[in-house]
């Protein structure tokens, strides 16, 4: 390894440098304040843990993107968390255990093994909000409403809403009574969107012609509100499960309107996010034209069996990193004020009393602090004070 190769970082893996630095921590602070005042605890859990909690209930999906480690003490295999998600389902059915509904809310870096697209980093930072303990409606619309408010409190006023509910495709399944294997088949071309193929899987494998025609039209029917009522009627005569779910969306998407006018909604009842492990609603946050989720999340009930404490969820995390990139939010430079580095009367306590003011105060150590600093700290009249520099 030469002196250079000392200096590379994993692909997909960065440092967080100033300004961004700045940008992301006020974020994360911001929004954290925000979700107290909505009534969200903050929990923080362990960057590892055993691997059977990461990879339990809501983790599954993750096996591929944790990396995994040997405990030194015990041998058992741990994993470093790819998401926070199952750490939490694992605090509110173990570690607290609280009756009625639970609010949660966290912070903090998660690693994958490999990034989700060319564009994402290898080490985001998630943060999010969890409910537990409400299965209806109300508890889906609180937390869509908390992540819109999330984007616009980064400065994002312009946000798109993609809607869909994995109840629907998931009942249709349940219906055909396809073997898991074909249908993970079907779910991972409707995943890529790969409509070629959906046209000759449907033909093959579905025996009832209307119920191959309504899972075919699901990769079609997308748009605005406006093609709710069109679904329905086509799964209608199949599953009254399936039009319970879309009669829920659609109480959603009312919600919604109502109280956010301006956000733009698009409904895809074929965008599966999750479908090993949502139940019900899915729905991920755009900065409008843009192709990139900024936040996602879903309904996840009965996460917490495998902890022994069934209870029904929902949430949505956002990764910072990508918020701040797009945050219209300006975070404004702090003036550096310069000290001599004298121990003269007075100059600390003035100095002490200057930083718990807020003001940036820095020590000189060297004559390139000059250059850097917007003022200084002199006297006069035997008083000290802060005088803008000469340049």
């Amino acid at each position: 390894m030469t002196i250079a190769d000392r200096w590379l970082l994993p692909e997909g893996v960065e440092d967080i440098l100033p300004p961004k630095a700045k940008c992301i921590e006020a974020l994360r602070s911001n929004l954290l304040g925000l979700y107290q005042t909505w009534g969200y605890d903050q929990v923080m859990p362990p960057m590892m843990e055993y691997l059977e909690s990461l990879l339990t209930g809501v983790g599954h999906d993750l096996d591929t993107q944790t990396f995994k480690v040997t405990d030194q003490l015990n041998g058992r295999l741990m994993g470093i968390r790819a998401d926070i998600t199952p750490q939490v389902a694992r605090i509110d059915a173990h570690s607290l255990a609280r009756e009625g509904v639970s609010r949660f809310c966290y912070a903090g870096q998660v690693l994958h093994t490999k990034a989700a697209n060319i564009m994402d980093t290898r080490n985001p930072i998630q943060l999010g909000a969890e409910i537990y303990g409400h299965a209806g409606v109300e508890s889906d619309f609180e937390v869509v409403s908390l992540m819109i408010e999330s984007l616009n409190a980064a400065g994002i006023s312009s946000v798109t809403l993609d809607l869909g509910h994995v109840g629907v495709f998931r009942q249709l399944m349940l219906k055909a009574g396809l073997e898991k294997d074909l249908e993970t088949q079907l779910f991972d071309i409707l995943a890529r969107k790969a409509l070629p193929e959906l046209e000759a899987f449907v033909p093959k494998y579905f025996r009832n012609q209307s119920l191959g025609e309504a899972v075919r039209q699901l990769a079609y029917i997308c748009g605005g509100p406006e093609v709710i009522s069109t679904i329905r009627e086509l799964v209608a005569p199949l599953s009254a499960d399936a039009v319970e779910a879309i009669d829920e969306l659609k109480q959603l998407v009312n919600r919604i309107n109502a109280r956010y006018p301006n956000v733009n909604l698009y409904m895809d009842l074929s965008e599966l996010r999750g479908y090993n492990y949502h139940t019900g609603m899915v729905f991920a946050a755009y900065k409008t034209g843009g192709s990139q989720p900024l936040a996602s999340g879903g309904r996840y009930d009965e996460t917490g069996k495998v902890f022994g404490r069934a209870r029904p969820a929902t949430g949505f995390s956002l990764n910072l990193l990508k918020v701040a990139d797009v945050s219209e939010i300006s975070i404004g430079t702090q003036k550096v004020i310069l000290a001599p580095s004298t121990d003269e009367e007075g100059l600390f306590e003035y100095i002490k009393q200057l930083r718990a003011d807020g003001c940036r105060v820095i020590r000189q150590l060297a004559d390139s602090d000059i250059e850097s600093s917007d003022a200084l700290i002199d006297q006069k009249d035997g008083q000290w004070c802060v005088v803008d520099r000469k340049v």
